[in-house]
């Protein structure tokens, strides 16, 4: 009986599952952080202007970017839960085992996506405040005097980017690899291929 709980307890957890759910809850805890932030810097300047009707009238310019890095960290928190998904099939549902060389792979899966995609995320909504002029009023507390548009400030950053969604490439695409090999490595040892 021992036993059969046992490898019950063993086959229903993916420690490679449980790394990525890990890592997209602290993930989540970066964006609700940067949520919160956004509201009570809004309270706290509230009676000089409106940040938010700000950034909206100003979707046109450097405001567009805070927007977008914000919906593409949604969407990474999305893509490392799903990720995990597919390690919990991998090492569940086909009772495969990540070792060696795959886990390697899975390491900079992890690795690439977490690291990469938060820093493009974080670099976009940082550039979209400092070009929008919202960042300077956090900083100064003179909204007349500094909520000045700079749309050249997206110049800056594009090394930054560009660097980081390659290593966010690098990490999907050994992901990827790594599930097809495995996957396919079953598939050829039950005799299916």
């Amino acid at each position: 009986m021992a036993n059969l709980n046992e490898a019950l307890s063993q086959s229903n957890t993916s420690k490679w599952s449980q790394r990525f759910i890990v890592s997209a809850i602290l993930q989540s805890m970066v964006i609700i952080v940067a949520t919160t932030s956004g509201t009570i810097i809004q309270l706290a300047y509230s009676y000089e202007i409106n940040i938010i009707q700000f950034l909206s009238l100003s979707f046109e310019g450097p405001a567009k970017w805070i927007f977008l890095g914000y919906i593409f960290y949604m969407i990474l928190i999305t893509l490392i839960f799903m990720t995990a998904t597919i390690y919990n099939h991998l090492e569940v549902n086909l009772l495969l085992q990540i070792r060696g060389l795959k886990s390697l792979l899975a390491w900079v899966n992890l690795i690439g996506v977490n690291v990469g995609g938060a820093v493009v995320a974080i670099t976009l909504i940082y550039a979209g405040l400092v070009g929008s002029g919202i960042f300077d009023l956090i900083i100064t507390g003179n909204a007349a005097a500094t909520l000045k548009e700079n749309p050249a400030i997206m110049n800056e950053f594009v090394i930054p980017i560009v660097v980081s969604a390659n290593v966010l490439i690098v990490g999907v695409i050994v992901g990827s690899i790594l599930y097809f090999v495995t996957y396919f490595q079953n598939m050829r040892g039950t005799g299916c291929l």
